[in-house]
């Protein structure tokens, strides 16, 4: 591997705790239309974006009129009863300054919507150090399809030998792979060790990276 100049960036899961309220959020909207779908299936699609999710769960096309009103649905939702109780993991926004402070460029790739991203980041406090960010407005597929990592690699300028993408689940592990980019994954996103096999490093979460940085692939 080459040296490393540049991180990609998943947030949810990864640099904010949300995974269960957006799990939550599909399954409340979805059951205003009729729908029933357990909160144990939607879960573990977490990660991906409502193109992949209402497929997988009522067989629903997102541009639908029904997946439409769903997403929007979702969306009031989440912003209304959720995103006020969402809390950025220990460490995320030290993690990225030590980054930043090393010399590497920083990049968002996040299925969110923009707005949506834009309020992680703040809650994160570090919406005005990261200059390059993509979000489900700039990519016509959700991970892990490649499209948000082939825009976020653009942004960033670097080769993909000298970028490193940190995410929480394995589809951000398959979507940076099929750029040709390693992960290191992070454990508080909910998914086991197994799931994340093909990461090139596994921590707890961005403190845990922290603390043990000149360890990590992020020093090479």
């Amino acid at each position: 591997m080459a040296h490393i100049h540049g991180v990609i960036f998943d947030v949810d899961g990864t640099l904010i705790d949300s995974n269960d309220f957006h799990a939550r959020a599909w399954v409340e909207a979805m059951a205003a239309y009729g729908y029933t779908a357990a909160f144990e299936k939607v879960r573990p699609l977490i990660g991906m974006g409502g193109d992949k999710v209402l497929p997988e769960t009522v067989h629903l096309d997102k541009d639908s009129e029904q997946g439409k009103a769903i997403s929007q649905r979702r969306e009031e939702i989440f912003k209304e009863r959720y995103l006020p109780l969402l809390r950025p993991f220990p460490g995320a926004k030290e993690l990225i300054e030590e980054i930043r402070k090393r010399g590497l460029k920083v990049a968002i790739a996040s299925s969110a919507k923009p707005d949506e991203l834009q309020a992680f980041l703040q809650l994160v406090g570090v919406a005005d150090l990261i200059k390059d960010k993509t979000s489900s407005k700039d990519a016509p597929r959700s991970k892990p399809d490649p499209d948000v990592m082939e825009v976020t690699l653009e942004r960033i300028g670097l080769p993909p030998d000298e970028v490193l993408m940190i995410g929480d689940t394995a589809y951000d592990i398959e979507a940076a792979q099929k750029v040709h980019i390693g992960t290191i994954a992070f454990r508080c996103g909910g998914w086991k060790d197994a799931d994340l096999a093909g990461a090139i490093a596994i921590y707890d979460g961005p403190a845990d990276l922290l603390a043990h940085y000149d360890s990590s692939p992020l020093a090479l």
